[in-house]
This record gives C-alpha cells, structure tokens and sequence, in this order.
C-alpha cells in the first residue's frame, strides 16, 4: 500500500486535539502528545509496501515486502 499522507495528518491533528485542553500538568501532556505523534509515525512507515526487482540466476524476479 503506498503511504497516504492524509491518514498521517489526521492523526497527527487527534493528538494535537487530544492535548489542547490539558493544562494541569504540562510535562504529562507533552509526553503523551509524544508518544502519539511517535505511534501515529510508527504506524505510517510501516504501512508501506516496499517493492523491487532482484538478479536470480534465472532471470529477473520481483520482491515486495512489507515494513517492520
């Protein structure tokens, strides 16, 4: 699947929401604004298909696989 920045934005966009009302304790919010925006990227990169072609003894072959 190719990667579909769209699906990164929005949520990027739900933890930026999910933070803007927390005010007590500013530390706590910025580290769980962090792991969201961390898991949201960790999520987008390996959501893409990496696909190639390879030099077999037989000819030419195709590899796809996906990212982890």
């Amino acid at each position: 699947m190719a990667l579909i920045q769209s699906i990164l934005k929005t949520e990027i966009k739900a933890a930026f929401m999910a933070q803007a009302n927390k005010t007590e304790n500013p530390e706590s919010a910025l580290n769980d604004l962090a792991d969201k925006l961390a898991t949201a990227i960790d999520a987008f990169v390996k959501s893409g298909i990496v696909t190639g072609t390879c030099q077999t003894p037989s000819g030419a072959g195709t590899i796809q696989g996906t990212i982890q």
